[in-house]
């Protein structure tokens, strides 16, 4: 539950950064109005940050696992995006927290390692392609 927290707290910090960017506002009265009529407010999330379930469901390794795997020296605190936020096993928490908060759009990320588990794509096989000639 901590991470769905953390999700809403990121999204209304940013918001108050980008409103309050060069300017001296008072942030307790930014709301809707105080942006263009017909601005869309809304939340992205990118896949290795949010997703988790590395090896769920058919899910190739990525570049950053085999990275983060292989040298966890190399990162600050020595993790990995395993389990990141787990978006995978709690998007529909997520997705009805932003509609709580009255977001209007969510742009979401799926792992490429998770469409194309082998990293050659499906219908490459289908049609008899010789890896060689790629």
């Amino acid at each position: 539950m901590g991470s769905r927290v953390h999700l809403a707290l990121c999204i209304v910090a940013m918001l108050g950064l980008m409103v309050t960017e060069g300017a001296d506002y008072d942030s307790s009265t930014i709301n809707r109005s105080t942006f263009p009529k017909g601005f869309i407010f809304g939340t992205a999330s990118s896949a290795y940050q949010y997703e988790g379930a590395w090896k769920e469901d058919g899910r190739g390794p990525s570049n950053w696992d085999t990275y983060t795997h292989e040298h966890p020296e190399r990162i600050a605190d020595g993790g990995n995006g395993d389990v990141a936020n787990d978006h995978y096993h709690h998007y529909k928490e997520d997705v009805a927290l932003m509609k709580d908060m009255g977001l209007d759009a969510y742009r979401f990320s799926i792992s490429w390692s998770r469409v194309m588990p082998s990293r050659i794509p499906i219908h490459l096989y289908s049609m008899s392609v010789s890896i060689s000639s790629i």
